[in-house]
C-alpha cells in the first residue's frame, strides 16, 4: 500500500466531513439553541486541522487515481472508523460517557439503530437531528456520497465505490461511476424528500418527520421519541413508514431502472426482488394469522403490525410500532428468522442479503443434482445470467464468515451477560445492523445501556464490520494487505 496516496485521499475526505458535521448547527439555529452548536463547530475545526496535517502537497490527481484494491479497502475502513470516532464528540458534549458515546455514534453511522439512550428529555433537538442525519449519510455510503460531490475522485472513486457499496458492480447504471453514484443518490434523496412531505401532510411535526424519514430510507431506525412510532399512536404513520421501509429494502439501482427509466418489467425479472416480495407477503400473512388466532389483535391490526415489523426487521430499520416482545412465541420466531436474511443487495439494509442466500440455495441444489449425475454440468444462474465459480466461492465464504462471527460474538456476549436471549439477539441485531433485538434488555422497548462494557465493545465491532459487509475486514487478515509500496516520486523531478 502507498501510505501517501491513502493519506492524501483521507485528507480530502476529512475536509468534506468537516462540512457535514456542521449541518446540525442549522437545527440548533432554527430552535435558537446556540450552545448545541459548540460540539459540531469544534469537531469541524478538528477535522479541518487534521486534514491539513496529513495532506501531501506533492500529490496530484493522477496519483490519487492510481490506488489499488487494497488501498481502496483501507480508505473505506479508515473513513468509516474516523467518521464514527469524530461523530462521538457531540455525544460526549451532551453528557454520555466515552463508550456509550462511541456506541451511539457507531450505531448511527452504520445505520444500526441500537441505542443506549433511556431518557430522551435530557438531550437537545440538535443531537437527535445528528443521530438521524448520521444514519442518512451512512445509509447510502460515505464514500458513495464523496464520489458524487468530490471531482478529485474520478478513477479512485471507482475502486472505493465498489469496495463500499455492495452489489453495485452488477447494477452499474452509467459508464462512469460518478454518474452511477449520482443516480443512486437521486433515488435515495427523492424517497427521503417524498416521505418527509407525506408525513408532514399527515400532521407529524416537521422535525419528527425529517428525523423519521432520514432513519427510514437509510434503514436506520433512530427516532426522536423514546417509544419510536408508538409515541405517535396513529395508524397512518405506521403504514407510511412501513411502505417506505419496503423501498429502503430493495436495490436502488433496480428502482432507478423501474421508476426513472420506466422499465417496471425489470422488477418481475429480478430473482432477488421476487424473493424479497415473496418473503414480505408470506411472513406478513403468517404473523398476522398467528396474532389473530391467539387473540392478540383483530385481523386488521394484526395485518398492519405484522407488515410493519416484518419490514422493520428485513430492511434492518429497527423501528417499533408495538412491543413485539409481548407477542406469542410463533410470531417472534418468524421475526427472529428474518434477522438472518436482510433485504436486497444494493439497498440500505444490512444483513447477509437475499441474493447471497439465493446463490447458496442454488449451489446446494446443484450439489444434490451432482450426487445423481456426477458428470452433469449445472451452471448457477441469477436473472438468467451464468455466475462465475469465483463469485460463487466468494459468496459462500462471505456467508460462512458472517455466521461464524455471529456464533463467536453471541457466545462471548452470552458468557459476559449470562443471558442467552440477550446474547444471541444483540449479536445478530448489531451484526445485521438491525438495532433492537429480543428480551427485556435489548428488545424494542429496551436499550443497550445496561450491557457490560465488554459486550458494548463487541456490539460496536459487529456494527462496523456488518455495515462494511465483512469484505474490507477480511482483507485486513491477509498479510499482503500490510505490504507497503515504495513511494516513487522520480516522475515528478524536472
Amino acid at each position: 500500500m502507498n501510505l501517501l496516496y491513502i493519506l492524501s485521499i483521507l485528507s480530502i475526505i476529512l475536509r468534506f466531513m468537516s462540512i457535514i458535521i456542521l449541518i446540525p448547527c442549522l437545527c440548533a439555529l432554527i430552535y435558537q439553541d446556540y450552545l448545541s452548536m459548540i460540539p459540531f463547530i469544534g469537531t469541524s475545526i478538528i477535522l479541518l486541522c487534521l486534514s491539513f496535517l496529513i495532506r501531501n502537497k506533492n500529490s496530484s490527481s493522477e496519483d490519487l487515481n492510481n490506488i489499488n484494491k487494497s488501498e481502496a479497502f483501507c480508505i473505506v475502513i479508515l473513513s468509516w472508523v474516523l467518521m464514527c470516532l469524530f461523530g462521538t464528540i457531540p455525544f460526549l458534549y451532551f453528557g454520555l460517557n466515552p463508550i456509550d458515546a462511541l456506541f451511539e455514534s457507531v450505531s448511527g453511522i452504520t445505520t444500526t439503530g441500537a441505542t443506549i439512550l433511556s431518557d430522551f428529555s435530557l438531550y437537545p433537538k440538535a443531537m437527535f437531528f445528528w443521530r438521524s442525519f448520521s444514519q442518512w449519510i451512512g445509509g447510502m455510503g460515505i464514500l458513495v456520497l464523496f464520489t458524487v460531490v468530490l471531482p478529485q475522485f474520478s478513477i479512485a472513486g471507482r475502486q472505493m465505490f465498489f469496495a463500499e457499496f455492495s452489489g453495485s458492480k452488477d447494477n452499474k447504471l452509467a459508464p462512469r461511476i460518478r454518474q452511477t453514484a449520482a443516480m443512486l443518490w437521486s433515488i435515495y434523496f427523492t424517497l427521503t424528500l417524498l416521505e418527509i412531505i407525506i408525513l408532514i401532510c399527515l400532521k407529524m411535526p416537521v422535525f419528527d418527520a425529517i428525523c423519521t424519514s432520514f432513519s427510514t430510507i437509510s434503514g436506520g431506525g433512530f427516532s426522536p421519541k423514546a417509544e419510536s412510532l408508538i409515541a405517535y399512536g396513529q395508524t397512518k404513520f405506521v403504514w407510511t413508514v412501513a411502505i417506505f421501509m419496503f423501498f429502503a429494502g430493495f436495490n436502488f439501482a433496480l428502482q432507478y431502472k423501474a421508476f426513472v427509466k420506466r422499465k417496471i418489467i425489470s422488477l418481475f425479472k429480478d430473482d432477488e426482488f421476487k424473493l424479497y416480495f415473496f418473503i414480505v407477503v408470506i411472513f406478513t400473512l403468517f404473523i398476522a394469522v398467528t396474532l389473530t388466532t391467539h387473540n392478540i389483535y383483530d385481523f386488521s391490526k394484526s395485518l398492519r403490525e405484522a407488515f410493519f415489523q416484518v419490514m422493520t426487521i428485513i430492511s434492518t430499520s429497527g423501528f417499533a410500532s408495538v412491543d413485539y416482545a409481548q407477542w406469542n412465541l410463533r410470531a417472534k420466531l418468524f421475526l427472529f428468522i428474518l434477522m438472518f436474511t436482510g433485504a436486497s443487495i444494493g439497498s440500505a439494509s444490512g444483513g447477509v442479503k437475499l441474493l447471497r442466500l439465493v446463490m447458496i440455495f442454488k449451489y446446494l441444489k446443484r450439489q444434490v443434482a451432482k450426487i445423481h449425475h456426477p458428470n452433469g454440468v449445472y451452471p448457477i444462474k441469477i436473472n438468467k445470467v451464468i455466475i462465475s465459480e469465483d463469485i460463487v466461492r466468494q459468496m459462500m465464504a462471505f456467508v460462512i464468515f458472517y455466521y461464524g462471527i455471529f456464533v463467536i460474538t453471541a457466545a462471548l456476549i452470552i458468557f459476559i451477560e449470562q443471558d442467552a436471549i440477550t446474547g444471541v439477539s444483540s449479536a445478530i441485531a448489531t451484526l445485521g445492523n438491525i438495532g433492537p433485538g429480543f428480551g427485556t434488555v435489548v428488545g424494542p422497548m429496551g436499550n443497550y445501556s445496561s450491557l457490560h462494557i465488554s459486550s458494548k465493545l463487541i456490539c460496536i465491532f459487529n456494527m462496523i464490520i456488518g455495515r462494511l459487509e465483512l469484505i474490507p475486514f477480511l482483507a485486513l487478515l491477509h498479510p499482503d494487505f500490510w505490504n507497503l509500496r515504495e513511494i516513487n516520486n522520480l516522475h515528478k523531478i524536472k
